[in-house]
């Protein structure tokens, strides 16, 4: 057992490192500046969370989802305008359906939640067709309730994967030139990386700025491939359901401390 899984099984040195962890917050919120105006964050942990803490697999995805509104709100309290949120891969569409089934439920609870909030700007992120006709319909939905909403928009990535992201992109763009009855031989003479940008979820969107990744697991898993080729990466330790207000800010402080060379 690691000392991660001792603190969230002893309640009282959990509750005594949350104290220290506020007094520091205060320290480390007072030096940030420069932050990002993307962020990019893989939702890792909530079933190892769920494990090292005593809980059934679906009480630590509704303890992960739980967690999301809150971060939202550490976001706003910045200049971050744009959010992407990691909360199902297409991999995990193979997940047992016993599992997989109440996932989906919270997931959809979530995203109805952060529509009727009336304060985030909900952007499905992923291939909807892979998903049940339930969740599809309700991640559409929450898209056309919020689409005017002035607010922070949060990239909800549901059956989401990178290489998936790609090929859905370059599959739009020969669509797209095949009504206009370019040949193939045209489309070789001017295709361009923008061409693809066009056509990926993210489409209009800066590119992230900062990919964060929770429980300690470090690789992108296929997480924003394209998009991500000028991001900082910071890999937090605690699993998601468990991530803080000052490991966000030290991920920000970390952000501010780096030196930008955007590929020069």
């Amino acid at each position: 057992m690691g000392l991660r899984d001792v603190v969230e099984r002893t309640p009282g040195l959990r509750t005594l490192l949350d104290r220290a962890y506020r007094l520091y917050g205060r320290r480390v919120e007072v030096h940030l500046a420069n932050t990002p105006h993307h962020i990019g964050v893989i939702l890792d942990g909530n079933r190892r969370w769920a494990k090292a803490t005593g809980g059934t697999t679906a009480y630590g995805h509704q303890r992960g989802a739980d967690k999301i509104s809150e971060f939202l709100g550490w976001c706003a309290e910045t200049d971050v305008q744009v959010v992407t949120l990691w909360m199902l891969s297409t991999d995990n569409l193979a997940r047992p359906a016993d599992e997989l089934v109440p996932l989906l439920g919270i997931i959809e609870d979530t995203v109805r939640g952060l529509a009727d909030s009336g304060r985030w700007k909900v952007h499905p992120v992923g291939a909807l067709d892979l998903l049940p006709a339930k969740t599809a319909g309700v991640l559409k939905t929450a898209a056309q309730e919020t689409e005017h909403v002035d607010g922070l928009t949060v990239n909800v990535a549901i059956g989401y994967g990178g290489r998936q992201e790609i090929a859905d992109a370059v599959r739009s763009l020969l669509q797209e030139h095949a009504g206009r009855g370019t040949s193939i031989e045209e489309l070789a003479e001017i295709l361009d990386v923008e061409h693809i940008a066009e056509h990926l979820y993210t489409k209009g969107q800066p590119d992230p700025d900062l990919v964060i990744r929770t429980s300690g697991e470090q690789r992108l898993s296929g997480f924003l491939l394209w998009q991500s080729a000028h991001s900082e990466f910071y890999f937090c330790e605690a699993y998601w359901p468990a991530f803080r207000r000052v490991d966000f800010l030290r991920a920000l402080r970390d952000y501010q401390l780096r030196n930008r060379r955007m590929g020069r």
